[in-house]
This record gives structure tokens, sequence and C-alpha cells, in this order.
């Protein structure tokens, strides 16, 4: 049936993406959420594709800006929500917020929010899976910013060195913060350096996400089989500001051209026009049910008790 297929698949998973993203826009003037949130409204392509090729059991690693991994790896909207709104029953208690989702439940580790520190902490997780014998994938989502860091090199080779059961997938929006590739690329070419390596390369230059979804199926099918881990790159771009619900177009990095160029490329539209009228509308109607009851959870919710403070704390 139309409403299984790939395209309902991913379109499903995009917009519960998307429209519970757009309701953390709408709430976060009202204060009710208490930690900065950067959202991935545009971006949508690279978390979909990328987990529909993944099995139940595989392992994701998201960044700070990761409602789209959590979301798309199945893990629950409510506790997300609830961790949004600093209440109990989120997936971290309450205490992480949105820069630090979890659910290892779901295969969705700890984000954090200092950029490129998930790295070497997914390879760690892939060289357990491979010591167990453990016939598991490790998705590692990680900005084109966190390229630059130190430990992206050095995890990169360790993994490759290990051949340990990992798919490193760039989310890249040609920007860290506000400053764009230009800048800050001698070489515009990533994959010519990450290949090196010795990685086996994907990319997905206009992030389509039925190219994500064969992409990410084809490396993990080879990481499976005992391959050498994979790196996937795929050009996505963000609509909002780097941290926060509104525009930024004012701070003169990036102009209103660029985005709208994207906007006419929506992942959300591309895949959604090739589905019928009647399957797009159960889809959206249960988008919209589940994030009505993953807000109302989140609002009902108790707050933590003040002894919680002192728990799953190191010191």
């Amino acid at each position: 049936m139309e409403e299984t297929s790939l395209a309902a698949r991913l379109y499903r998973s995009q917009k519960l993406i998307r429209r519970a993203e757009e309701e953390i826009a709408r709430i976060y003037p009202t204060d009710k959420i208490k930690s900065p949130v950067h959202l991935s409204i545009g971006q949508e392509a690279a978390a979909a594709g990328v987990c529909e090729a993944l099995q139940p059991e595989d392992i994701v690693s998201i960044t700070y800006r990761g409602h789209a991994g959590y979301i798309a790896k199945g893990a629950p909207l409510k506790k997300m929500f609830a961790e949004l709104f600093g209440k109990s029953l989120g997936c971290a208690a309450g205490k992480g917020g949105s820069m630090h989702l979890v659910s290892m439940q779901d295969g969705v580790l700890g984000a954090s929010a200092v950029v490129g520190t998930t790295i070497p902490v997914a390879a760690g997780v892939a060289l357990a899976l491979k010591q167990r014998q453990e016939k598991r994938v490790v998705v590692c989502f990680l900005g084109d910013g966190a390229t630059e860091e130190g430990v992206f090199c050095e995890t990169i080779n360790f993994a490759v060195l290990k051949r340990l059961p990992i798919l490193f997938v760039c989310e890249n929006n040609g920007f860290a913060i506000h400053s764009p590739l230009s800048k800050r690329w001698s070489t515009l070419d990533l994959l010519s350096r990450v290949k090196t390596f010795g990685l086996s390369c994907h990319d997905v230059p206009d992030g389509n996400p039925f190219v994500v979804y064969q992409e990410a199926a084809k490396a993990v099918m080879d990481i499976r089989r005992g391959g050498v881990p994979g790196f996937l790159n795929v050009a996505v771009y963000r609509w909002k500001q780097h941290v926060g619900p509104g525009e930024d177009f004012h701070v003169g990095y990036r102009d209103q051209a660029e985005y709208k160029r994207w906007v006419k490329r929506d992942p959300i539209e591309l895949v959604g026009k090739t589905l019928s009228e009647k399957t797009r509308n159960v889809i959206d109607n249960e988008v919209e049910e589940k994030i009505a009851a993953a807000i109302k959870f989140a609002e009902d919710a108790p707050w933590p008790n003040q002894l919680e403070t002192f728990s799953q704390v190191y010191a």
C-alpha cells in the first residue's frame, strides 16, 4: 500500500520532524522550553533518509542539533518535549534539555553541546559492538564544522584501522555558526580529504531524501558485511538561525536568495508530491495528533524533585 511505501515513510519521518520543530519555534518565546534550541528545519532529509536505512537495533549518535536524528530513529516524542520543558519525565529527566537528548533503549546515544565530542564516543560504541561480534551498525551524525576538530581525523583514522562498523554522516549545511565554508576551507571538496583515510565515501550534493536513503542503505549494507567504515556527505540547508527559532539574514553571513533556492527544493515537498493527496492527509493528521499528544504530555508532566539534582552526577 502507498501508506507503507518508502516515499510514505520518508514523508512521515520528515513531516514529524518539521512539525515538531515548528511547534518548538512557536512555543519557545513563552519560556516553557527551558533550554536553547538548535532547529534543523530544512535539513530533515539527512536524518530521515539515513535512519530509514537502519534496523531498530542499530545505534545513532546525534549532535546538539539533534531533534531530527532522535525523532527519525523512533525515540519517544513525548519524552523529547518533556525534556525541552525541563520535566522529570523527559528523556534525560529534565536535566539536559534540547542539546542532550538520549534514548538508549531506542539506540540514540546521548548528545553533547560541545562540537565534535560525540564522534569518538560513537567510534567507541562501534568498537564495543565489533568486540562483541554483534551485527549492529553505528551512525555518527556530525556537522561540517565538526570535521575541523582534531578528534575527527583521529577518529576516522582509528575507525578504518580497526575496521569498525560505523557510518559517519556529515549534515553539511555550509556554516559553522556564521562562518561559511569558503572562509574556513582552502578546498571545498570534503570527500577528497576524507578518502585519504580509506573510508568508503558517498555524496548527496542536492540533499534529495531518496538519494540519501539509497546511499545510506548501500553504505550500511557494506559495513554490515564487514566492509570499511563509511562517510556520507549530505548537502542540506538550515532555514532558521544557528540557535533559536528566528531569522538571521540581518547578520549578513547569508542572503535570502540562497535561502529561497533551498526552500524551492524543500525535501518534504519533494517526497510529498510522489504521494496521493489522500495519503498525505492521513499522514499529516497522524503527525498533528502525535505532536499535540506530546506537548500535552510535557505540559502535564511533573517537575523534577529537588533531590534529583544530586542523582546521576559525577560529583
